[in-house]
Protein backbone atom coordinates (compact mmCIF):
# COMPACT_ATOMS: atom_id res chain seq x y z
CA UNK A 1 0.00 0.00 0.00
CA UNK A 2 2.83 2.36 0.85
CA UNK A 3 4.54 1.56 -2.42
CA UNK A 4 1.38 2.32 -4.36
CA UNK A 5 0.96 5.66 -2.64
CA UNK A 6 4.56 6.53 -3.34
CA UNK A 7 4.06 5.77 -7.01
CA UNK A 8 0.85 7.78 -7.10
CA UNK A 9 2.67 10.75 -5.60
CA UNK A 10 5.51 10.37 -8.09
CA UNK A 11 8.10 9.61 -5.41
CA UNK A 12 10.54 6.72 -5.59
CA UNK A 13 12.99 6.47 -2.67
CA UNK A 14 15.20 3.98 -4.53
CA UNK A 15 15.20 6.17 -7.63
CA UNK A 16 16.05 9.27 -5.61
CA UNK A 17 18.92 7.43 -3.95
CA UNK A 18 20.31 6.57 -7.39
CA UNK A 19 19.98 10.20 -8.49
CA UNK A 20 21.86 11.46 -5.42
CA UNK A 21 24.49 8.79 -5.97
CA UNK A 22 24.93 10.00 -9.54
CA UNK A 23 25.18 13.68 -8.51
CA UNK A 24 27.79 12.84 -5.87
CA UNK A 25 29.72 10.77 -8.41
CA UNK A 26 29.73 13.55 -10.99
CA UNK A 27 30.79 16.09 -8.36
CA UNK A 28 33.76 13.91 -7.42
CA UNK A 29 34.75 13.18 -11.02
CA UNK A 30 34.73 16.84 -12.04
CA UNK A 31 36.55 17.86 -8.86
CA UNK A 32 39.23 15.31 -9.76
CA UNK A 33 39.79 17.26 -12.98
CA UNK A 34 39.45 20.71 -11.42
CA UNK A 35 42.22 20.40 -8.82
CA UNK A 36 45.12 19.69 -11.24
CA UNK A 37 43.70 22.01 -13.90
CA UNK A 38 43.78 25.07 -11.66
CA UNK A 39 47.03 24.01 -10.01
CA UNK A 40 48.64 24.37 -13.44
CA UNK A 41 46.58 27.31 -14.73
CA UNK A 42 46.25 29.47 -11.60
CA UNK A 43 48.89 28.48 -9.03
CA UNK A 44 52.01 27.57 -10.99
CA UNK A 45 52.47 30.82 -13.00
CA UNK A 46 52.87 33.14 -9.97
CA UNK A 47 54.97 30.56 -8.13
CA UNK A 48 57.31 30.19 -11.12
CA UNK A 49 57.56 33.95 -11.45
CA UNK A 50 58.50 34.27 -7.78
CA UNK A 51 61.20 31.66 -8.38
CA UNK A 52 62.69 33.89 -11.07
CA UNK A 53 61.32 32.20 -14.20
CA UNK A 54 60.99 34.64 -17.10
CA UNK A 55 57.59 35.87 -18.27
CA UNK A 56 58.31 34.48 -21.74
CA UNK A 57 58.90 31.01 -20.32
CA UNK A 58 55.75 31.22 -18.20
CA UNK A 59 53.77 32.32 -21.26
CA UNK A 60 55.04 29.19 -23.03
CA UNK A 61 52.94 27.14 -20.59
CA UNK A 62 49.79 28.43 -22.32
CA UNK A 63 50.48 25.71 -24.91
CA UNK A 64 49.24 23.26 -22.28
CA UNK A 65 45.73 24.37 -23.30
CA UNK A 66 46.13 22.63 -26.67
CA UNK A 67 45.18 19.11 -25.48
CA UNK A 68 42.01 20.54 -23.90
CA UNK A 69 41.15 22.42 -27.09
CA UNK A 70 41.98 19.61 -29.53
CA UNK A 71 40.67 16.67 -27.49
CA UNK A 72 37.73 16.25 -29.88
CA UNK A 73 40.22 14.67 -32.30
CA UNK A 74 40.78 11.63 -30.08
CA UNK A 75 37.32 11.58 -28.44
CA UNK A 76 36.00 8.91 -30.91
CA UNK A 77 38.86 6.63 -29.82
CA UNK A 78 37.77 6.95 -26.17
CA UNK A 79 34.15 6.21 -27.11
CA UNK A 80 35.17 3.27 -29.28
CA UNK A 81 37.58 1.30 -27.10
CA UNK A 82 37.46 -0.08 -23.58
CA UNK A 83 40.79 0.32 -21.84
CA UNK A 84 40.15 -1.85 -18.76
CA UNK A 85 37.48 -4.35 -17.74
CA UNK A 86 36.28 -2.23 -14.82
CA UNK A 87 33.87 -0.37 -17.14
CA UNK A 88 34.11 1.60 -20.35
CA UNK A 89 34.31 5.14 -18.89
CA UNK A 90 35.73 4.10 -15.52
CA UNK A 91 38.43 2.14 -17.33
CA UNK A 92 39.70 5.44 -18.74
CA UNK A 93 38.99 7.71 -15.76
CA UNK A 94 40.86 5.76 -13.07
CA UNK A 95 44.22 5.28 -14.86
CA UNK A 96 44.22 8.84 -16.22
CA UNK A 97 43.65 10.26 -12.74
CA UNK A 98 46.50 8.10 -11.45
CA UNK A 99 48.74 9.48 -14.21
CA UNK A 100 47.73 13.04 -13.27
CA UNK A 101 48.32 12.55 -9.54
CA UNK A 102 51.66 10.88 -10.26
CA UNK A 103 52.59 13.81 -12.47
CA UNK A 104 51.92 16.26 -9.64
CA UNK A 105 54.08 14.14 -7.34
CA UNK A 106 56.89 14.13 -9.93
CA UNK A 107 56.70 17.94 -10.15
CA UNK A 108 57.52 18.06 -6.46
CA UNK A 109 61.04 16.77 -7.21
CA UNK A 110 61.74 19.06 -10.17
CA UNK A 111 63.20 22.47 -9.47
CA UNK A 112 60.75 25.27 -10.34
CA UNK A 113 63.46 26.85 -12.50
CA UNK A 114 63.66 23.68 -14.66
CA UNK A 115 61.13 24.94 -17.19
CA UNK A 116 61.68 22.13 -19.71
CA UNK A 117 61.18 19.39 -17.12
CA UNK A 118 58.08 21.06 -15.72
CA UNK A 119 56.61 21.54 -19.17
CA UNK A 120 57.09 17.89 -20.21
CA UNK A 121 55.42 16.61 -17.04
CA UNK A 122 52.59 19.15 -17.25
CA UNK A 123 51.99 18.28 -20.91
CA UNK A 124 51.69 14.60 -19.96
CA UNK A 125 49.20 15.59 -17.28
CA UNK A 126 47.24 17.75 -19.73
CA UNK A 127 46.92 14.85 -22.17
CA UNK A 128 45.75 12.55 -19.37
CA UNK A 129 43.25 15.14 -18.17
CA UNK A 130 41.86 15.57 -21.69
CA UNK A 131 41.22 11.82 -21.96
CA UNK A 132 39.66 11.76 -18.51
CA UNK A 133 37.46 14.72 -19.41
CA UNK A 134 36.13 12.94 -22.51
CA UNK A 135 35.30 9.82 -20.51
CA UNK A 136 33.69 11.80 -17.69
CA UNK A 137 31.57 13.88 -20.06
CA UNK A 138 30.51 10.73 -21.87
CA UNK A 139 29.48 9.11 -18.60
CA UNK A 140 27.57 12.21 -17.49
CA UNK A 141 25.81 12.57 -20.86
CA UNK A 142 24.56 8.98 -20.87
CA UNK A 143 23.74 8.88 -17.17
CA UNK A 144 21.73 12.07 -16.70
CA UNK A 145 18.04 12.00 -17.55
CA UNK A 146 16.46 14.96 -19.28
CA UNK A 147 15.10 16.40 -16.02
CA UNK A 148 18.45 15.98 -14.24
CA UNK A 149 20.78 17.51 -16.83
CA UNK A 150 20.61 20.95 -15.28
CA UNK A 151 21.28 19.63 -11.79
CA UNK A 152 24.12 17.42 -13.05
CA UNK A 153 25.78 20.31 -14.82
CA UNK A 154 25.29 22.47 -11.73
CA UNK A 155 27.27 19.88 -9.78
CA UNK A 156 29.91 20.14 -12.49
CA UNK A 157 30.01 23.92 -12.15
CA UNK A 158 30.22 23.68 -8.35
CA UNK A 159 33.01 21.11 -8.58
CA UNK A 160 34.95 23.34 -10.97
CA UNK A 161 34.54 26.29 -8.59
CA UNK A 162 35.80 24.11 -5.73
CA UNK A 163 38.69 23.07 -7.96
CA UNK A 164 39.56 26.77 -8.33
CA UNK A 165 39.65 27.12 -4.55
CA UNK A 166 41.69 23.97 -3.88
CA UNK A 167 43.96 23.84 -6.92
CA UNK A 168 44.42 27.60 -7.17
CA UNK A 169 43.84 29.55 -3.96
CA UNK A 170 44.70 26.87 -1.37
CA UNK A 171 47.76 25.76 -3.33
CA UNK A 172 49.12 29.31 -3.43
CA UNK A 173 48.68 29.64 0.33
CA UNK A 174 50.47 26.32 0.89
CA UNK A 175 53.29 27.25 -1.51
CA UNK A 176 53.92 30.41 0.48
CA UNK A 177 53.70 28.64 3.84
CA UNK A 178 55.35 25.25 3.26
CA UNK A 179 57.24 25.55 -0.01
CA UNK A 180 57.37 23.71 -3.33
CA UNK A 181 57.85 20.00 -2.53
CA UNK A 182 55.50 19.57 0.48
CA UNK A 183 52.71 21.47 -1.28
CA UNK A 184 52.87 19.46 -4.48
CA UNK A 185 52.99 16.14 -2.62
CA UNK A 186 49.97 17.20 -0.58
CA UNK A 187 48.03 18.28 -3.69
CA UNK A 188 48.97 15.00 -5.41
CA UNK A 189 47.48 13.04 -2.50
CA UNK A 190 44.47 15.34 -2.43
CA UNK A 191 43.81 14.79 -6.14
CA UNK A 192 43.44 11.06 -5.50
CA UNK A 193 40.56 11.47 -3.04
CA UNK A 194 37.89 12.06 -5.74
CA UNK A 195 38.66 8.57 -7.06
CA UNK A 196 36.72 7.28 -4.06
CA UNK A 197 33.53 7.98 -6.02
CA UNK A 198 34.45 5.71 -8.96
CA UNK A 199 32.97 2.57 -7.32
CA UNK A 200 29.64 4.43 -7.35
CA UNK A 201 29.60 4.61 -11.15
CA UNK A 202 26.74 2.59 -12.69
CA UNK A 203 27.65 2.29 -16.34
CA UNK A 204 25.56 -0.72 -17.28
CA UNK A 205 22.35 0.86 -16.05
CA UNK A 206 23.23 4.18 -17.66
CA UNK A 207 24.19 2.85 -21.07
CA UNK A 208 21.42 0.70 -22.61
CA UNK A 209 22.28 -2.24 -24.81
CA UNK A 210 22.28 -1.26 -28.50
CA UNK A 211 19.69 -2.57 -30.92
CA UNK A 212 20.71 -4.36 -34.12
CA UNK A 213 19.95 -1.23 -36.14
CA UNK A 214 22.31 0.82 -33.99
CA UNK A 215 25.14 -1.73 -33.79
CA UNK A 216 26.96 -0.46 -36.86
CA UNK A 217 26.88 3.19 -35.74
CA UNK A 218 27.88 2.29 -32.20
CA UNK A 219 30.85 0.15 -33.24
CA UNK A 220 32.72 3.07 -34.77
CA UNK A 221 32.06 6.48 -33.19
CA UNK A 222 33.38 9.29 -35.35
CA UNK A 223 33.24 13.03 -35.98
CA UNK A 224 31.53 12.28 -39.31
CA UNK A 225 28.64 10.60 -37.48
CA UNK A 226 28.09 13.82 -35.52
CA UNK A 227 27.91 16.03 -38.61
CA UNK A 228 25.46 13.66 -40.31
CA UNK A 229 22.75 14.70 -37.83
CA UNK A 230 21.11 18.05 -38.74
CA UNK A 231 20.04 18.93 -35.19
CA UNK A 232 23.54 18.24 -33.91
CA UNK A 233 24.90 20.62 -36.52
CA UNK A 234 22.40 23.29 -35.38
CA UNK A 235 23.71 23.07 -31.82
CA UNK A 236 27.27 23.07 -33.16
CA UNK A 237 26.68 26.47 -34.79
CA UNK A 238 25.17 27.75 -31.53
CA UNK A 239 28.34 26.61 -29.75
CA UNK A 240 30.39 28.57 -32.28
CA UNK A 241 28.47 31.85 -32.13
CA UNK A 242 27.07 32.16 -28.61
CA UNK A 243 30.32 32.76 -26.70
CA UNK A 244 32.30 34.45 -29.51
CA UNK A 245 32.04 37.87 -27.84
CA UNK A 246 32.99 36.80 -24.31
CA UNK A 247 36.71 36.34 -24.85
CA UNK A 248 36.96 39.90 -26.20
CA UNK A 249 35.78 41.35 -22.89
CA UNK A 250 37.18 38.86 -20.40
CA UNK A 251 40.77 39.11 -21.65
CA UNK A 252 40.80 42.92 -21.43
CA UNK A 253 38.61 43.26 -18.33
CA UNK A 254 41.57 43.30 -15.92
CA UNK A 255 43.75 45.69 -17.93
CA UNK A 256 40.80 48.05 -18.42
CA UNK A 257 40.00 48.11 -14.70
CA UNK A 258 43.67 48.90 -13.99
CA UNK A 259 43.63 51.75 -16.51
CA UNK A 260 40.49 53.29 -15.00
CA UNK A 261 42.09 53.32 -11.55
CA UNK A 262 40.76 50.25 -9.75
CA UNK A 263 43.16 48.74 -7.20
CA UNK A 264 44.70 45.30 -7.75
CA UNK A 265 43.02 43.94 -4.62
CA UNK A 266 39.59 44.83 -5.95
CA UNK A 267 40.44 43.37 -9.34
CA UNK A 268 41.60 40.18 -7.63
CA UNK A 269 38.31 39.93 -5.77
CA UNK A 270 36.21 40.51 -8.88
CA UNK A 271 38.12 38.02 -11.07
CA UNK A 272 39.13 35.45 -8.47
CA UNK A 273 37.09 35.40 -5.29
CA UNK A 274 33.82 36.19 -7.01
CA UNK A 275 34.44 33.43 -9.58
CA UNK A 276 34.31 30.70 -6.94
CA UNK A 277 31.16 32.17 -5.41
CA UNK A 278 29.53 32.66 -8.81
CA UNK A 279 30.43 29.11 -9.80
CA UNK A 280 28.49 27.61 -6.91
CA UNK A 281 25.60 30.07 -6.58
CA UNK A 282 25.25 30.69 -10.32
CA UNK A 283 25.10 26.96 -11.04
CA UNK A 284 22.28 26.50 -8.54
CA UNK A 285 20.31 29.45 -9.92
CA UNK A 286 20.81 28.15 -13.46
CA UNK A 287 18.99 24.95 -12.49
CA UNK A 288 16.03 26.97 -11.22
CA UNK A 289 16.04 29.07 -14.39
CA UNK A 290 15.97 25.94 -16.56
CA UNK A 291 13.01 24.57 -14.62
CA UNK A 292 11.22 27.91 -14.84
CA UNK A 293 11.87 28.88 -18.45
CA UNK A 294 13.40 25.82 -20.11
CA UNK A 295 16.96 25.53 -21.44
CA UNK A 296 16.32 27.30 -24.74
CA UNK A 297 14.63 30.37 -23.31
CA UNK A 298 17.09 30.51 -20.40
CA UNK A 299 20.00 30.71 -22.83
CA UNK A 300 18.38 33.65 -24.62
CA UNK A 301 17.74 35.45 -21.31
CA UNK A 302 21.39 35.08 -20.26
CA UNK A 303 22.55 36.25 -23.69
CA UNK A 304 20.49 39.42 -23.34
CA UNK A 305 21.81 40.06 -19.81
CA UNK A 306 25.37 39.54 -21.06
CA UNK A 307 24.76 42.08 -23.84
CA UNK A 308 23.61 44.60 -21.21
CA UNK A 309 26.84 44.00 -19.24
CA UNK A 310 28.99 44.57 -22.33
CA UNK A 311 26.99 47.69 -23.11
CA UNK A 312 27.80 48.99 -19.61
CA UNK A 313 31.50 48.49 -20.35
CA UNK A 314 31.10 50.35 -23.65
CA UNK A 315 29.22 53.28 -22.09
CA UNK A 316 31.88 53.67 -19.42
CA UNK A 317 34.73 53.48 -21.93
CA UNK A 318 33.00 56.03 -24.18
CA UNK A 319 32.63 58.42 -21.23
CA UNK A 320 28.83 58.46 -21.58
CA UNK A 321 28.27 56.98 -18.12
CA UNK A 322 31.42 57.16 -16.02
CA UNK A 323 30.71 55.90 -12.43
CA UNK A 324 33.23 53.15 -11.70
CA UNK A 325 30.77 51.04 -9.73
CA UNK A 326 28.83 50.45 -12.96
CA UNK A 327 31.63 48.64 -14.73
CA UNK A 328 32.61 46.85 -11.48
CA UNK A 329 29.05 45.56 -11.15
CA UNK A 330 29.03 44.56 -14.81
CA UNK A 331 32.29 42.64 -14.37
CA UNK A 332 31.00 40.73 -11.33
CA UNK A 333 27.61 40.05 -12.91
CA UNK A 334 29.22 38.83 -16.14
CA UNK A 335 31.22 36.28 -14.13
CA UNK A 336 27.95 35.16 -12.58
CA UNK A 337 26.25 34.90 -15.99
CA UNK A 338 29.16 32.97 -17.49
CA UNK A 339 28.84 30.13 -14.97
CA UNK A 340 25.07 30.02 -15.46
CA UNK A 341 25.30 29.84 -19.24
CA UNK A 342 27.84 27.03 -19.06
CA UNK A 343 25.31 24.95 -17.09
CA UNK A 344 22.63 25.67 -19.69
CA UNK A 345 24.90 25.20 -22.72
CA UNK A 346 26.17 21.89 -21.41
CA UNK A 347 22.60 20.74 -20.78
CA UNK A 348 21.81 21.66 -24.38
CA UNK A 349 24.91 19.80 -25.60
CA UNK A 350 23.83 16.69 -23.69
CA UNK A 351 20.33 16.87 -25.15
CA UNK A 352 21.66 16.42 -28.68
CA UNK A 353 24.52 14.01 -27.90
CA UNK A 354 24.12 10.49 -29.22
CA UNK A 355 24.13 7.63 -26.74
CA UNK A 356 26.39 5.70 -29.08
CA UNK A 357 29.18 8.31 -28.92
CA UNK A 358 28.38 10.68 -26.04
CA UNK A 359 31.98 11.60 -25.30
CA UNK A 360 32.66 12.51 -28.93
CA UNK A 361 29.52 14.60 -29.40
CA UNK A 362 29.74 16.49 -26.12
CA UNK A 363 33.49 17.06 -26.47
CA UNK A 364 33.15 18.43 -29.99
CA UNK A 365 30.52 20.94 -28.86
CA UNK A 366 32.46 21.93 -25.74
CA UNK A 367 35.66 22.42 -27.77
CA UNK A 368 33.81 24.53 -30.35
CA UNK A 369 32.65 27.06 -27.76
CA UNK A 370 36.09 27.05 -26.10
CA UNK A 371 37.92 27.68 -29.37
CA UNK A 372 35.86 30.76 -30.28
CA UNK A 373 36.30 32.04 -26.72
CA UNK A 374 40.07 31.70 -27.01
CA UNK A 375 40.10 33.36 -30.44
CA UNK A 376 38.32 36.34 -28.90
CA UNK A 377 40.81 36.41 -26.03
CA UNK A 378 43.83 36.31 -28.34
CA UNK A 379 42.55 39.08 -30.63
CA UNK A 380 41.17 41.37 -27.91
CA UNK A 381 44.49 43.09 -27.21
CA UNK A 382 45.10 43.91 -30.86
CA UNK A 383 41.58 45.30 -31.24
CA UNK A 384 42.00 47.42 -28.10
CA UNK A 385 45.35 48.74 -29.36
CA UNK A 386 43.92 49.77 -32.72
CA UNK A 387 40.43 50.96 -31.75
CA UNK A 388 40.66 51.59 -28.00
CA UNK A 389 38.71 50.02 -25.18
CA UNK A 390 35.56 51.76 -26.36
CA UNK A 391 35.80 50.21 -29.83
CA UNK A 392 36.47 46.78 -28.30
CA UNK A 393 33.51 46.90 -25.93
CA UNK A 394 31.13 48.28 -28.56
CA UNK A 395 32.15 45.44 -30.87
CA UNK A 396 31.62 42.88 -28.09
CA UNK A 397 28.15 44.25 -27.27
CA UNK A 398 27.13 44.16 -30.94
CA UNK A 399 28.47 40.63 -31.42
CA UNK A 400 26.71 39.50 -28.25
CA UNK A 401 23.40 40.90 -29.48
CA UNK A 402 23.85 39.29 -32.90
CA UNK A 403 24.71 35.97 -31.21
CA UNK A 404 21.40 36.10 -29.33
CA UNK A 405 19.51 36.66 -32.59
CA UNK A 406 21.41 33.84 -34.29
CA UNK A 407 20.76 31.52 -31.34
CA UNK A 408 17.01 32.25 -31.50
CA UNK A 409 17.11 31.31 -35.18
CA UNK A 410 19.20 28.17 -34.66
CA UNK A 411 17.58 26.74 -31.54
CA UNK A 412 15.27 23.87 -32.45
CA UNK A 413 11.73 24.43 -31.25
CA UNK A 414 11.69 21.15 -29.42
CA UNK A 415 12.46 19.80 -25.99
CA UNK A 416 15.64 17.95 -25.13
CA UNK A 417 13.62 14.72 -25.16
CA UNK A 418 12.63 15.30 -28.77
CA UNK A 419 16.22 16.00 -29.67
CA UNK A 420 17.26 12.71 -28.14
CA UNK A 421 14.46 10.84 -29.93
CA UNK A 422 15.38 12.40 -33.26
CA UNK A 423 19.02 11.52 -32.68
CA UNK A 424 18.13 7.88 -32.05
CA UNK A 425 16.01 7.78 -35.19
CA UNK A 426 18.82 9.23 -37.30
CA UNK A 427 21.30 6.71 -35.87
CA UNK A 428 18.98 3.82 -36.61
CA UNK A 429 18.45 5.08 -40.14
CA UNK A 430 22.19 5.27 -40.74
Amino acid sequence: MRLSRAKLKGTDPAGNAERYRLFATLGGLYLAQGIPTYLIAAALPPVLREAGVSRSAIGFFSLLMLPLVLKFLWAPFIDRFRFLKIGHRRGWIVPMQLVTASGIAVLAFIEPTNVTGLFVVCLTMALAMSVQDIATDGYATNSLSEKDRGIGNAFQGGAVALGVVIGGTLSLILFETYGWTPTLLFVAALSLLPLLVTPLMRERAAEPQPSDAEEKAISKPSLRAFFMRPEAVQIFFIALVFRASEGLVKAMEGPYLVDVGLSLSWIGYLSGGSAATAGIVGSVIAVGLIKWQGANRSLIILGLLRTICFTAFALQALGIYEPLWTVMSAAAFQTFIRYMEIVILYSLFMSVASRSQPGTDFTLLACAQLIVYLIGSMTSGMIADHFGYDGLFVLAAVLSGLAVLATIKLLPGRSGKSLRQNTAQNEAAS
